[in-house]
């Protein structure tokens, strides 16, 4: 999950595009709440991603998770900032000792956190 947010909003939206004709750049745009030209410069990545809550938007109308896109743009939703900025340094350790773990130790320790059984 590499790409650009630009290049993946472009796919993304193109892609929903050929079965419904209100993602065409104007007609999401407005849906966003954005100028069309705007949304043209962020795909072509001219431009830097836009606001959490533009991209919170922008999931919405793509149905899309907004954690996905808020990570490609190099975003953290306001919500985990202020669960890491609690207790950081735990935070940070955790990150780096999961980092190469792969996905399904990953959600191993996901359910163990959500169930509680730890």
């Amino acid at each position: 999950m590499s790409e650009p947010f630009g290049q993946y909003l472009r796919q993304k939206r193109e892609t929903l595009l050929k079965q419904d004709r209100a993602y065409t750049v104007r007609k999401f745009a407005a849906t966003v709440g954005v100028q069309p030209s705007y949304i043209s410069k962020v795909e072509r990545e001219e431009v830097g991603p836009p606001s959490e809550a533009t991209i919170i938007r922008m999931a919405e109308v793509l149905h899309e998770d907004p954690d996905v896109l808020l990570a490609l743009a190099g975003k953290v939703s306001a919500d985990l900032r202020q669960v890491i900025l609690k207790r950081p340094r735990l935070f940070a350790d955790l990150i780096r000792q999961l980092k190469d773990a792969p996905d399904h130790a990953l959600l191993r320790v996901v359910r163990e956190v959500r169930d509680g059984q730890w």
